[in-house]
């Protein structure tokens, strides 16, 4: 009986772990957001956007596409505007299940389906026409927002318009300026709780 006990106590134990997702923290100039991540979802696209986490590579870049009432995008441009070299494009991933609403995270990509590389945006609204259809491929969610959602917002409510090349640009540049995993579970920590 002692072993049961034992056994389904380990057992529910790890659960958790199993279970939890990756998250990260983008620190900006207007605050702090979370996100969480769905690996299981979004396998190669996960994988992806944490190689750019743990590289730094979004450390520095901003928020250069902000239209409100539809969302907030970065990952691709520095503050004087300049595009960053990016890894090999990504697989679309969009007919997970996940869909476009408010709060959650998504690729940026071109006409290509299969062209998602760094470049990130948070969805301001519900948007189900970014979502794949029976005939075509949407854009890819992998994560939402957990924490920092008036942050994202205050980066939607900035002026915008005074440079003329990036229109949808705020005025005052928005900095990702540290990008970085959280540690969640004891596994991350080494299993010092052992």
């Amino acid at each position: 009986m002692r072993v049961f006990f034992a056994a389904l106590l380990t057992g529910f134990l790890a659960l958790p772990v199993l279970a939890e997702n990756p998250q990260v923290e983008l620190q900006t100039d207007l605050g702090g957001i979370q996100l969480e991540l769905y690996k299981d979802k979004a396998p190669a696209t996960v994988e992806n956007f944490l190689t750019y986490v743990d590289s730094g590579f979004y450390n520095g870049v901003i928020f250069h596409r902000v239209i409100p009432g539809f969302m907030v995008q970065t990952g691709g441009l520095t503050f004087d505007f300049q595009k960053k070299e990016t890894r090999e494009p990504v697989a679309n991933e969009s007919a997970n299940g996940l869909q476009n609403l408010r709060g959650t995270v998504a690729m940026a990509r071109l006409n290509d389906p299969d062209s998602a590389t760094a470049q990130f945006f948070i969805n301001l609204v519900n948007n189900g026409h970014l979502d794949a259809q029976k005939d075509k491929p949407g854009y890819t969610v992998f994560g939402k927002v957990v924490k920092g959602m008036d942050v994202v917002d205050k980066i939607a409510a900035e002026p915008r318009g005074l440079y003329r090349a990036f229109p949808a640009a705020p005025n005052t540049p928005v900095r990702i300026l540290k990008a970085k995993r959280l540690k969640q579970s004891p596994e991350a920590d080494g299993n010092k709780g052992e």
